[in-house]
Parts: C-alpha cells; sequence; structure tokens
C-alpha cells in the first residue's frame, strides 16, 4: 500500500518507462488549473497576443499595396499614408509586447511565490523521517530549479503556443483570402513538421529528468560540505583533493547531459529549419509562376513570401512546442511530486484546542515503529541508497504504560537506543503511535490542534539548533511577541544573561549557522531560554546538560529547579546523577519499561538501573 502511494503522482504512475499520454494530459490540467488565480492577466495576455496578431498580419498587406498601388500608379500621398502605417504599426507592436511581457511576468511571478510557498510549507510539515532520509541539496533544488522550470513552462511554453496559434489562425485567414491554392500548397509541409518532434522530444524529455537529477546531486554536495559541519570534517580530514575530484565528478555529469541535451536542441532546430526552407522555395517557385502567368499580382506574390516566412516560424514554434511542453512538464512533475507527498502527521477533523493544560501525560499501551522507506521518503529526494524496502522497522517501542501526573518529574533511563528520545517525542506529536495512545488532560494527542499541543509542550534537546540570526531572534522564535523584558528573564533563568550583555551587540548579536559561533554550554543554556519563553505546562528535557561543564551544569540545575516548579517533566538522562532526585524513573530497555521507581528503591532493587548508576558511579574520578 505504501510503496503503490509513493510510486504514483495524481493517480499515475511515475515510472517514466511507462508513463504515457494520460499522465501528461492529467499533468497539463493541473498545470492549468494553478494559472486560475490569475485569469485576469490571462485574458489580457490573451487579448494582446489577438490584437498583435491581427497588426502582424496588416503589415505585408501594407507590403502589397506599395508595389501593386502605390509604385505602379506613382500615387504619393497613398505612399505616405502607407509609411505612417508601418510607423503606427511598429509603435502598436512595441506597446502589446510590453503589455504581453507585463501580463506573463505577473502570472510567472506569481505562480512562482505560489509554488514556493506551497512547498515550503508543505515541507515543513512532514515527519523528521523524511528529514533523515532526503538530501538538502535536492529538496532546495525543487524548491530552486524546478520552481523555476515549471514557471518557465507557463509563461514561456505555453504563452508561446497561444500566441502562434492565434497568429497561424489570423494569418492563415487573411493568406486563404489573398490565394487559395498557395496557402494550401504553404501547408503541404506541414506533416513533415511532425517527424523530427516526436523522433527528439523523448530524448530531450528524458535528458531533461536527468539534467534536474543531476544538478540537485550537485547541489546537494554543495550544501553538506559548506555548512559548517561539513566543512570542519573536511579540513580535519584534510581531504579538499578527495572533495575536489568528488565534486568535478558530478559537476562533470551536469556538463555532459547539458551538451547533449543542447545538441538534441540544435538537431530539433536544424531539421525543422530545413523543412521550412523547402516550403519557402516551393511557395517561391509556384508564385512566381503565378505572377508570371498573370494570375496573381506581383504584389500578392511579395505579401505571401513575408506570410510565409511568418507562419513557418510559428509552425516550427508549435512543432517543438510538444517537446518544450513535455519537457517542461517534468519540472512540475517533480514539484507536484512533493506537494502530494503526505505529510503523515496532520490534525485530525474536528481536533480541538488544549486549553489551560494542567499537564497529565499518560501513555496507554503504546507501540510505535518507523514507517517503511517508501512511505516516509520520496525515492527521487535520496541519492544512493537503492533502497526498494516497504516494510516498517522493527518495533522500536513495545507495550509502554506509564503515567506522569501534573507536576511531576519523571525520568526516562535506560542503554543507547532503548528508545526514551523516541517515547519523549510521542508526547508533541513529533511522531504517531501505531497502537495505544498518548494523552495528555485526558485528550489523545491526535484529537488536539498541532498549535495548541505544541504550545504546551516545551523541549530541549541534546544537541540544540540556533538558527543564522540574531539571540533575540532565537528566544523570540518560541515567542514572537516577547518584549524585551521578557526576553532578559528568561535568560536570566537560563544562566545566560549576563553573557549575552557583555557581548558587543547584546541581545542583536548573530550567533552564525547552527549557532556555532557559540560555545556547546552557551548554546544550550540559549535553548533552556527559549523553552522557558514559551511557557510551556510539560517541559520534556533530551540530556539538556550534557554539555556543561560542572560550574554551569551547576546553576543550569538550580535554574532548572526554579523553572520547572509546577510544570510537569519529562527528563531524559544518560548521566545518572542528574536525575537522582527525581521524582519517578522509569527504566526502558529494548523498547519495554523493566523497572519504575524512586532512586533509592532501583539502586536496592539490584536491576539494570543499579547496575547503569553503579557503572557510571566507578567510572567517574574520585
Amino acid at each position: 500500500m505504501g510503496m503503490q502511494m509513493h510510486q504514483t503522482v495524481m493517480g499515475f504512475r511515475r515510472d517514466p518507462d511507462v508513463r504515457g499520454k494520460g499522465f501528461e494530459r492529467a499533468l497539463l490540467r493541473r498545470v492549468l488549473g494553478m494559472t486560475r488565480p490569475y485569469r485576469k492577466a490571462l485574458i489580457g495576455f490573451l487579448i494582446t497576443v489577438i490584437v498583435a496578431a491581427g497588426i502582424g498580419a496588416v503589415q505585408p498587406l501594407l507590403f502589397r499595396a506599395l508595389i501593386d498601388d502605390a509604385l505602379k500608379h506613382r500615387d504619393k500621398s497613398l505612399l505616405l499614408l502607407l509609411a505612417l502605417g508601418a510607423v503606427a504599426i511598429a509603435v502598436a507592436t512595441a506597446a502589446l509586447s510590453l503589455l504581453q511581457r507585463w501580463y506573463s511576468a505577473k502570472v510567472g511571478e506569481g505562480l512562482i511565490f505560489d509554488m514556493r510557498v506551497a512547498l515550503f510549507d508543505h515541507v515543513q510539515r512532514f515527519p523528521i523521517s523524511f528529514f533523515t532520509r532526503t538530501q538538502t541539496g535536492a529538496l532546495m533544488s525543487r524548491l530552486n530549479n524546478d520552481v523555476v522550470g515549471a514557471q518557465q513552462a507557463v509563461t514561456n511554453t505555453l504563452g508561446t503556443v497561444v500566441s502562434n496559434v492565434i497568429t497561424l489562425v489570423v494569418f492563415l485567414s487573411v493568406m486563404l483570402g489573398l490565394e487559395w491554392r498557395l496557402t494550401i500548397l504553404t501547408l503541404l509541409v506541414l506533416p513533415a513538421f511532425i517527424i523530427p518532434a516526436r523522433r527528439i522530444g523523448r530524448k530531450l524529455q528524458v535528458a531533461t529528468r536527468e539534467s534536474m537529477q543531476l544538478n540537485a546531486s550537485m547541489n546537494n554536495t554543495v550544501a553538506e560540505r559548506f555548512n559548517v559541519s561539513g566543512a570542519l570534517v573536511v579540513k580535519l580530514f584534510g581531504s579538499h583533493d578527495r572533495e575536489r575530484k568528488l565534486f568535478a565528478g558530478r559537476a562533470g555529469r551536469v556538463r555532459d547531459i547539458g551538451v547533449r541535451t543542447a545538441m538534441y536542441s540544435r538537431v530539433l532546430f536544424v531539421a525543422l529549419g530545413f523543412v521550412a526552407a523547402i516550403g519557402t522555395a516551393v511557395v517561391y517557385y509556384l508564385g512566381g509562376r503565378l505572377a508570371i502567368s498573370g494570375t496573381i499580382t506581383t504584389g500578392t506574390v511579395a505579401a505571401f513570401v513575408l506570410y510565409v516566412a511568418q507562419i513557418y516560424q510559428p509552425l516550427t514554434q508549435l512543432t517543438n512546442a510538444r517537446v518544450d511542453v513535455m519537457t517542461a512538464l517534468v519540472s512540475f512533475e517533480r514539484v507536484f511530486e512533493v506537494l502530494d507527498f503526505p505529510a503523515l502527521i496532520e490534525e485530525r477533523p474536528g481536533a480541538v484546542a488544549l486549553e489551560q493544560p494542567k499537564g497529565r501525560v499518560q501513555f496507554e499501551h503504546v507501540w510505535f515503529r518507523h514507517p517503511p522507506p517508501a512511505v516516509s521518503s520520496i525515492a527521487s529526494l535520496e541519492e544512493g541508497t537503492g533502497s526498494t524496502n516497504d516494510e516498517p522497522s522493527a518495533w522500536i517501542l513495545r507495550d509502554i504504560s506509564f503515567t506522569v501526573e501534573p507536576g511531576e518529574l519523571v525520568a526516562l533511563v535506560g542503554p543507547s537506543g532503548a528508545g526514551k528520545t523516541t517515547t519523549a517525542l510521542l508526547v508533541p506529536r513529533v511522531h504517531d503511535v501505531n497502537e495505544g495512545r498518548v494523552t495528555i488532560d485526558g485528550h489523545d494527542v491526535r484529537d488536539l490542534t498541532l498549535d495548541s499541543l505544541r504550545n504546551a509542550v516545551g523541549m530541549v534537546m541534546q544537541d540544540p539548533h540556533l538558527f543564522h540570526e540574531s539571540i533575540g531572534e532565537n528566544l523570540r522564535y518560541a515567542k514572537p511577541d516577547a518584549t524585551g523584558d521578557e526576553l532578559v528573564a528568561a535568560a536570566k533563568a537560563a544562566r545566560i544573561h549576563e553573557l549575552i550583555a557583555s557581548l558587543p551587540d547584546g541581545y542583536d548579536t548573530v550567533v552564525g549557522e547552527r549557532g556555532y559561533r557559540m560555545s556547546g554550554g552557551e548554546k544550550q543554556r540559549l535553548a533552556i531560554a527559549r523553552m522557558l519563553l514559551s511557557d510551556p505546562a510539560i517541559v520534556i528535557l533530551d540530556e539538556a546538560t550534557s554539555h556543561l561543564d560542572s560550574e554551569s551544569e551547576l546553576a543550569i540545575q538550580q535554574a532548572l529547579a526554579d523553572a520547572l516548579t509546577g510544570r510537569t517533566a519529562l527528563v531524559i538522562a544518560h548521566r545518572l546523577s542528574t536525575i537522582v532526585a527525581a521524582d519517578r524513573i522509569v527504566v526502558i530497555e529494548d523498547g519495554k519499561i523493566v523497572e519504575e521507581g524512586h532512586h533509592d528503591t532501583l539502586v536496592h532493587a539490584g536491576g539494570l538501573y543499579s547496575d547503569l548508576y553503579r557503572t557510571q558511579l566507578a567510572a567517574e574520578p574520585a
């Protein structure tokens, strides 16, 4: 079931080898549906195209009148009118061109905005398992390159199709009125336009899709190596030459596919140009013979020469447009692939807000395991995994049941990988249970609105993340409308205010990417201050003092003791000495609760907790 969902977009299989016209038509209908908010601009664009085509059809008629009437009869007044008419046509064409560009830009840039915002909003709602498997660079490529490619498909390709169709209809109507036999001869070569487009179109589509994937791979290399962590690893292991070789290989593949795509496009252009040249030569010869025999005037032949030159260009572009549409739809397909991917964790219909939470947390026979990769990630956003696994992970939590009363501090301990952090992440719905339920004040967390749930739960992770912004902006992420006094109060509670005040820019100091301008302990205390600023009813601390020295740890523990008063606290601890005063300790091993009780009771019980505690105690320096 999950694999089938993963492989489809809008109900059609995404495998390019089996994708047919039905898929492309459905995709094109959806693309056109995205332009609905811009109908007025599209109507304006259509009107300008029609008017421009009508004006363009007049110019050859002026040339015909110049030869057959003005020059033949030496009519200077008509000659002046024709000259003024040519100037008027040039001015009108320029004005219409500007209007067309304005309308198309309004639609195109609007689509870019809509798709980027929709992608950004949708992706941030994805489960954590999605981000653990996804290349950041590939995801950024969807948000940047593919969105722009999709926009160009609408403003350039579809705009060109509409413009050329209207131009052809107008011009052919005028040509039929002038001389129907030459018009039929002009259209005889039309089938020859289709042959090269059909042969090369599919190759260009495949090459375009491959080019996008290779560009995403190259972008991912840059994104991973140019962040602080990646750059530090490269420097520590001195692998600059190896990295250059890796990047050169990926950039080389982008170069090669670019050359191949350019050659496909040029071959198509040359083939269509050759067909147009043959058609033009036929009109020259037969039209000239008709003029020599006196069947038509010289001016009519001259007008036809201009018309032929103007209709073969849109014919060529229309033939090429099918290729352009096919390749441009690749961008839309890649955008929709992400937009159609389910968020997995969403609000249920009729979700209620958690108001004035007391903080009672209860786990009732909870079972959890990660979904299969086919459900939790998009294959094209991964690289080199080769995974076709459609099976979920092994059970991480097995029949977990315990209760945390309001104001109680409960510690989760156990060996690494036992499931402690996973258990805590079920409370704010970072993950959802497979069986059983997690409740807050008697409400299943899945029945609560996500905003109210996350406002009620504050969490400090073991490796806190800070955005590349100022200290104040990072703190206000928890409470955007926080006042300066509230920032100071939270920072003082986290024992970080004095450090911030000593900085030249104070709370306006930029912390750097991921907060790397701050030490580990400073980042941890800023994360604690951010959590305290949100004033949650339930606090989850995932080894929140792990990066602190002894002096800072003592200060933070004192601050947390004051801050956690009256709040429900769920503390994940590896250093057992930090949770000896917990109201209750829950010991987890292999996803199951094996012990539960107070520190002294568990130490004397001689079970797993006792073993862990004595092992750590023996390892500590005297």
